[in-house]
């Protein structure tokens, strides 16, 4: 195929406006799925996905389109789309995609507007120089605001309002006009042959097969490979041979090579975890090219450790989280230690609902029955030998007296909102700590809301209750931000004078006393009895400030076999109650509470 007659594209959006509706009516169209085998969400593979309605993981689909009418017409043209997930949390996957594509589809939902996430697809997207094409979405919709929200997309791209297109992924309405558009307007794959690259294949995705090893999902910027070359991974030197080669229709089609501009995939029989990388250069072992730039390595948010229910299930857990890491390149993990919980591993994810997924993934594809202790993030701790230490889990927080200073991540949000709610956000925005910046109005009846927060408020049920005060109308886009001073603390739960690690949190100063209150009267609440009485505790800033009690189980024994022991003699009756009360009092000093793993799953519930 001629790089003229190629047009490589993804949908960016808001979660929930469409794309995945779109991508489907699109396949329909390109006669790319046959109409008995055609199903709704038919990009979203995984089960999940499915299920939530969301996109988790991009997808990358070929569909041949003949062009009928105008100046492209009677061409048969191949458009590889790469559907985008939606959500924030995801949008290092979006990131990786863009680079793979000359042009993007900005999808607008006509019936809620530009959203906060849209504004930060659209930087991305501007950030690669894409090519944008301005589309409205459900426009079949009796609520849909049409002439408003397409004021509102030309405001922001500055072009003519008509020039932004109207579609309907439910009906198919305006979809082949769309297309049509894309062959116009996105600019097709630039020659490097004048250049002598050579063969130069960016990595923008990967999954593993247990039977074929990892296969890499590639853009061929120059050159091209096919079925039996001896390849190079530029970053790992790992050296391969590529079992096949193909592109997705949407399943693996196999072809006999790939060529310059398009996209496709390589088998290449790996089976061992960080050989292949995303943003890594697939090229000829023989004749080595020039890496391409690739991607940024993307940092963990959000920090949770993970521990099987069952010891005897580490192993599985291991072998799960390395095959996990090979289908999502953000994640992160490395194995830890817990004296109560056992051996398990520290996570990185890129917000909660990575993290949601993750440990839902495991639990649905690898069978495993799991402790998720509660979310944290990194912070930097100055102490008082001038040392600065990281520290990504509450437990390891130096102790209050060594701590000089203590700093951590901030994010810039975004919140696009009806005005209305704007003045009834502030004290919740107060409250979570936010330093506003600007507010804004934003076409008819909406204003952005510009701040910044600490990350650690932005996890603290920040997008529940958002939603909540303003009726589910507002959106959030975030981020990451420098480093700032801190004021929080660490607070620990003891159990019989005892630190739990797994009930230790950081929180911020002023809410320590209604936290450690909160904490020790849940885990009362839930903690079963023991033989002897004890407390629970809540430690912070040197010193204990909540404590319950709780009391032991008492036998009386007195009776014995439903009969009153010695009869009417008080003297019998005192010799057994004193007997009685320096057991419990010896036990008392060997205590140690026996927490089953059922506590430690309730504590981490909200």
């Amino acid at each position: 195929m001629a790089l003229e007659n190629i047009r490589n594209f993804s949908i960016i959006a808001h979660i929930d406006h469409g794309k995945s509706t779109l991508a489907d009516r699109m396949l329909e169209v390109t006669h790319t799925i046959e109409a008995r085998k055609m199903r709704d969400q038919i990009l979203d593979s995984m089960e999940l996905e499915r299920e939530r309605g969301i996109t988790i993981k991009m997808q990358p689909v070929r569909m041949n389109y003949h062009m009928e009418n105008g100046d492209f017409s009677n061409k048969d043209y191949v458009l590889n789309l790469i559907d985008t997930p939606g959500h924030i949390d995801f949008s290092y996957e979006v990131s990786r995609a863009l680079k793979a594509v000359e042009g993007s589809i900005l999808l607008v939902d006509a019936t809620q507007g530009v959203q906060a996430q849209t504004l930060t697809t659209l930087n991305m997207a501007r950030e690669d120089n894409l090519k944008i094409i301005p589309v409205l979405s459900k426009v079949d919709s009796p609520l849909a605001r049409i002439e408003e929200v397409k004021m509102e997309v030309a405001l922001l791209l500055d072009v003519n309002p008509d020039s932004v297109l109207e579609v309907s992924g439910k009906t198919g309405f305006g979809v082949s006009d769309l297309l049509a558009e894309v062959v116009k307007s996105i600019p097709p794959p630039v020659s490097y042959k004048n250049k002598e690259e050579g063969v130069q294949a960016l990595i923008f995705d990967f999954k593993y097969d247990s039977h074929r090893g990892v296969i890499v999902y590639v853009r061929l910027f120059s050159g091209s490979i096919k079925k039996g070359d001896n390849l190079i991974f530029s970053a790992s030197r790992e050296k391969f041979i590529a079992l096949e080669v193909g592109i997705f229709s949407p399943e693996e089609n196999p072809k006999s090579s790939l060529e310059e501009g398009e996209i496709g995939y390589i088998v290449t029989g790996i089976k061992r975890p960080g050989i292949a990388s995303v943003g890594d250069t697939v090229t000829l072992f023989k004749k080595p090219s020039l890496a391409l730039p690739g991607y940024m390595k993307p940092k963990p948010v959000v920090w949770a450790s993970v521990y099987p229910e069952d010891a005897d299930d580490f192993p599985n857990l291991r072998l799960a989280l390395g095959r996990l890491q090979l289908s999502d390149s953000a994640f992160s993990y490395e194995e830890e230690a817990s004296g109560a919980l056992g051996k398990g591993f520290r996570c990185g994810f890129l917000g909660m609902l990575h993290l949601e997924i993750i440990t839902e993934r495991l639990k649905r594809e690898f069978g495993l029955h799991l402790i998720i202790t509660t979310p944290s993030i990194t912070y930097k701790v100055l102490l008082r030998n001038n040392k600065e230490e990281i520290v990504y889990s509450p437990y390891f927080f130096p102790e209050e007296g060594q701590i000089l200073k203590i700093y951590e991540p901030w994010v810039s949000v975004k919140i696009i909102t009806p005005e209305t709610y704007a003045s009834v956000l502030m004290p919740f925005l107060f409250e979570h700590e936010s330093v506003v910046h600007a507010t804004e109005s934003f076409g008819d009846n909406r204003s952005v809301i510009s701040l910044e927060m600490p990350l650690r408020e932005l996890m603290r049920n920040f997008f529940d209750d958002l939603k909540s005060i303003t009726s589910g109308y507002a959106s959030i886009s975030y981020e990451l931000g420098e480093y700032k001073e801190a004021e929080v603390a660490r607070l620990d739960i003891l159990v019989a004078g005892e630190v739990m690690p797994a009930f230790c949190k950081i929180v911020s100063k002023r809410r320590v006393e209604e936290e450690a209150r909160t904490q020790v009267e849940k885990l009362k609440n839930i903690i079963p009895r023991q033989q002897f009485p004890f407390k629970i505790q809540g430690k912070a800033l040197s010193r204990i400030i909540a404590s319950e009690s709780v009391s032991a189980y008492r036998k009386d024994v007195l009776i014995h076999k439903g009969k009153v022991v010695g009869g009417g003699d008080v003297s019998r009756k005192k010799k057994l109650l004193e007997k009685q009360k320096r057991g419990k009092a010896k036990m008392r000093e060997n205590a140690k509470v026996n927490i089953t793993q059922d506590v430690f799953l309730k504590m981490m519930k909200k």
